[in-house]
């Protein structure tokens, strides 16, 4: 069955880097565009990053660029999130999501929690 398993969250002080695993199974994974989102307590869940199948192109919530970035690896079926310069204000849950236009998975989500 589709399963994407999130990985590498934990507690760092601001200013840390921390980078975020998805890895995929069950589906074609090379033919899906992956996406990362996060929610922060009693807030909504939010867009944070894409990345279209092919890789070519890679989008980014304003929140967020310039210190984020993501990737994949399609032999791997991997996507991960680089995160830098971590902010209090990132602390939230961050899910994977993939997408093909008709059909969409979540994972479990990890937590990053930034405080000094």
């Amino acid at each position: 069955q589709v399963q994407l398993v999130e990985s590498g969250g934990g507690l760092v002080q601001p200013g840390a880097s921390l980078r975020l695993s998805c890895a995929a199974s069950g589906f074609a994974f090379s033919t899906y565009a992956m996406r990362w989102y996060r929610q922060a307590p009693g807030k909504e869940r939010e867009w944070v990053a894409g990345i279209t199948s092919l890789g070519n192109v890679r989008k980014y919530a304003d929140s967020v660029k310039g210190r984020f970035t993501i990737s994949r690896d399609d032999a791997r079926k991997m996507v991960y999130l680089q995160m830098s310069n971590l902010k209090p204000e990132d602390s939230a849950v961050y899910y994977c999501n993939s997408w093909n236009g008709h059909s969409e998975a979540w994972g479990q989500g990890t937590q990053v929690t930034v405080s000094s």
